[in-house]
């Protein structure tokens, strides 16, 4: 009976070490292909926004020089371009991601056919004001104005606001390149300019304490995102701009 056990124990053992070599083999080796080529999707963003500082800080200068065009290249998975009173940040994250059963990429023949087509990196886009950076305003919010997400194939699609929802969502056709990455980001870019701050609600100022005023440090203890106080959903264009 101990040997019979015993033989059902290296049998078992056996068909997990398989199993583990063949989920290496091909999950890692797929996820490792997937994360190569968001790294070099990353690289062509970095590249896109130091050639769109080149060609409109000289623009720029040229029509009224309080108006800033700077990029830096913050981290190796960071990127930030000013573009006047706005700041966006694009962060690659260094995991690759899959999407829950009701996303709309499962309905697609292209991933159907081949679900491993379904993993992805994932780049996002954030709009913050330019002036919560300048003056250390570390209460000031930004907001996910769009992601990137690129799979082992370099096929990609957006989520996003406006233009960014619909023009790039082409899943099974659209391969990522230089010239579809800096449209997408020139809509990012485009997005953000439009989306404009309001005035934070009564409500939420009414009140300023002695040692605030003392200090000199009203500004850093107010709140201040483009829509605080508004709703600002992914399915409420119409209130963004």
């Amino acid at each position: 009976m101990h040997a019979l056990i015993d033989i059902f124990g290296i049998m078992e053992f056996k068909q997990s070490k398989d199993l583990i070599k063949e989920l290496l083999t091909e999950k890692a080796v797929l996820k490792q292909d997937v994360y190569d080529n968001s790294v070099k999707v990353f690289q062509l963003v970095k590249k896109v926004l130091s050639e769109f500082e080149s060609e409109y800080k000289g623009m720029m200068g040229k029509v009224d020089k309080r108006i800033k065009i700077s990029y830096s290249d913050t981290s190796e998975f960071q990127a930030e371009i000013m573009v006047a009173g706005d700041k966006l940040v694009f962060v690659m994250h260094t995991n690759v991601f899959t999407f829950d059963r009701d996303h709309t990429m499962w309905k697609t023949s292209y991933v159907q056919q081949t679900p491993e087509n379904a993993y992805c990196g994932m780049i996002s886009m954030y709009n913050f004001l330019a002036d919560s950076f300048k003056y250390n305003r570390l209460n000031d919010i930004g907001y996910l104005i769009g992601r990137l997400f690129v799979n082992r194939e370099n096929h990609f699609f957006v989520e996003g606001k406006r233009q960014l929802g619909f023009l790039y969502n082409d899943f099974g056709h659209a391969v990522i390149d230089e010239p579809t990455l800096r449209s997408i980001i020139y809509s990012a870019i485009l997005y953000s300019l439009g989306f404009d701050l309001f005035t934070p609600s009564y409500e939420d100022v009414k009140q300023v304490s002695v040692e605030e005023i003392r200090a000199a440090n009203l500004n850093e203890s107010i709140t201040t995102g483009k829509r605080l106080g508004f709703r600002f959903q992914a399915d409420s264009d119409a209130l963004d701009i």
